[in-house]
């Protein structure tokens, strides 16, 4: 067994079109939950699965660093946006080792997120270079069918303490709040001239309208 050095990081990935309280109180609770030492929200430029965003890379960046300003142990890591071409996570995982050493990385996904990561590019080596931790919610059921469920299988781990015995390769299910908030119900709301209000943080909520975001 490869020994670590260090408590575990932890990487959160995703558009953040915009940003909100379902991403912030998700990244929060893993943190503490799991004693990871931060937790990197890393926005992508273009991801591969998803629609284009509807924000610039900049204006993404800008509400997610207000977001999670002074919030100690959240960071922003543009990585991502830097880079030319498709954001593929096996991509930024590597370039994240190759910084950090033998420290725990911890890929943090939601259920559907895990369930479609046979479909990522070399999901495999994304298993190779960091642990998978699914948050879900409260009466989720565990996957029984299909290559997800048969990693889960052989790579579940019990408790944070699997999380730094090793660099990487465990999967471990972790229960967060359940909040049903949508980032295309957000930009809906906007356009139609309603209000996210509670929804998002109150600063982010305050650039949007400033800038004239998602009209």
């Amino acid at each position: 067994m490869t020994s670590t050095n260090g408590t575990p990081i932890g990487l959160y990935g995703g558009t953040f079109d915009p940003i909100h309280f379902g991403h912030l109180r998700t990244a929060l609770e893993l943190k503490e939950g799991l004693g990871l030492q931060e937790v990197r929200l890393v926005p992508a430029r273009i991801s591969p699965l998803r629609d284009k965003p509807q924000a610039s890379s900049q204006d993404r960046l800008r509400l997610l660093a207000e977001a999670v300003a002074g919030v100690q142990g959240l960071v922003v890591d543009d990585r991502e946006l830097c880079r030319a071409g498709p954001s593929f996570t096996v991509d930024t995982l590597a370039s994240l080792r190759a910084e950090v050493g033998n420290v725990p990385l911890c890929l943090l996904l939601g259920t559907d997120a895990f369930l479609g990561l046979p479909r990522w590019r070399e999901p495999e080596r994304i298993l190779e270079l960091a642990h998978i931790v699914v948050a879900h919610r409260p009466g989720w059921s565990i996957p029984t069918v299909g290559q997800a469920a048969e990693w889960l299988q052989e790579r579940r781990g019990e408790g944070a303490m699997a999380l730094i015995q090793k660099p990487s390769g465990v999967i471990l299910t972790y229960p967060v709040t359940a909040l049903d908030i949508s980032a295309t119900a957000i930009r809906r709301m906007l356009a139609e001239g309603r209000s996210p209000r509670f929804l998002l943080p109150d600063a982010t909520l305050r650039i949007i309208r400033e800038s004239g975001l998602y009209r």
